[in-house]
Protein backbone atom coordinates (compact mmCIF):
# COMPACT_ATOMS: atom_id res chain seq x y z
CA UNK A 1 0.00 0.00 0.00
CA UNK A 2 1.34 3.40 -1.00
CA UNK A 3 0.70 6.19 1.49
CA UNK A 4 0.45 9.83 0.46
CA UNK A 5 0.53 12.23 3.39
CA UNK A 6 -0.49 15.84 2.83
CA UNK A 7 0.74 18.38 5.37
CA UNK A 8 -2.21 20.39 6.66
CA UNK A 9 -0.23 22.62 9.00
CA UNK A 10 -1.16 26.29 8.78
CA UNK A 11 1.72 27.26 6.49
CA UNK A 12 1.17 24.49 3.93
CA UNK A 13 -2.60 24.87 4.18
CA UNK A 14 -2.39 28.60 3.45
CA UNK A 15 -0.09 27.86 0.50
CA UNK A 16 -2.64 25.59 -1.13
CA UNK A 17 -2.42 22.10 0.30
CA UNK A 18 -6.22 21.92 0.62
CA UNK A 19 -6.42 22.12 -3.19
CA UNK A 20 -3.46 19.76 -3.54
CA UNK A 21 -5.23 17.18 -1.36
CA UNK A 22 -8.27 17.42 -3.66
CA UNK A 23 -6.11 16.98 -6.77
CA UNK A 24 -4.41 13.93 -5.25
CA UNK A 25 -7.72 12.33 -4.31
CA UNK A 26 -9.12 13.02 -7.79
CA UNK A 27 -6.00 11.43 -9.36
CA UNK A 28 -6.37 8.34 -7.15
CA UNK A 29 -10.07 8.04 -8.02
CA UNK A 30 -9.62 8.62 -11.77
CA UNK A 31 -6.83 6.02 -11.97
CA UNK A 32 -8.69 3.45 -9.85
CA UNK A 33 -5.91 3.40 -7.25
CA UNK A 34 -8.04 3.49 -4.10
CA UNK A 35 -7.16 -0.14 -3.31
CA UNK A 36 -3.42 0.52 -3.47
CA UNK A 37 -3.04 4.18 -2.43
CA UNK A 38 -4.02 5.73 0.90
CA UNK A 39 -4.31 9.52 1.13
CA UNK A 40 -4.18 11.12 4.56
CA UNK A 41 -3.44 14.45 6.17
CA UNK A 42 -1.09 15.31 8.98
CA UNK A 43 -0.40 18.27 11.19
CA UNK A 44 2.75 20.30 10.61
CA UNK A 45 5.48 18.30 8.89
CA UNK A 46 8.17 20.68 10.16
CA UNK A 47 9.30 21.89 6.74
CA UNK A 48 7.20 25.05 6.69
CA UNK A 49 9.64 27.24 4.75
CA UNK A 50 9.64 24.75 1.84
CA UNK A 51 5.88 24.12 1.67
CA UNK A 52 3.49 23.09 0.49
CA UNK A 53 4.74 19.62 1.38
CA UNK A 54 3.56 16.08 0.76
CA UNK A 55 5.14 12.71 1.45
CA UNK A 56 4.80 9.60 -0.66
CA UNK A 57 5.81 6.54 1.36
CA UNK A 58 7.81 8.84 3.62
CA UNK A 59 9.70 10.57 0.78
CA UNK A 60 9.35 14.34 1.16
CA UNK A 61 8.30 16.54 -1.76
CA UNK A 62 8.44 20.29 -1.21
CA UNK A 63 7.02 23.31 -3.02
CA UNK A 64 4.35 21.10 -4.57
CA UNK A 65 2.02 22.82 -7.03
CA UNK A 66 -1.30 21.61 -8.44
CA UNK A 67 0.12 22.13 -11.95
CA UNK A 68 2.99 19.66 -11.46
CA UNK A 69 1.13 17.18 -9.32
CA UNK A 70 -0.18 14.80 -12.00
CA UNK A 71 3.34 14.31 -13.36
CA UNK A 72 4.77 13.80 -9.86
CA UNK A 73 2.08 11.26 -8.96
CA UNK A 74 2.46 9.38 -12.24
CA UNK A 75 6.22 9.11 -11.72
CA UNK A 76 6.16 8.21 -8.04
CA UNK A 77 3.17 5.87 -8.07
CA UNK A 78 4.46 3.90 -11.04
CA UNK A 79 7.91 3.68 -9.41
CA UNK A 80 6.35 2.57 -6.14
CA UNK A 81 4.30 -0.15 -7.75
CA UNK A 82 0.93 1.41 -7.04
Amino acid sequence: MTTITVCMGSSCFSRGNALIAEVIQRYVDEHNLSDSVSVRGCLCDGNCKDGPNIRINGKLFTQVTPEGLDQLLARELSAGGA
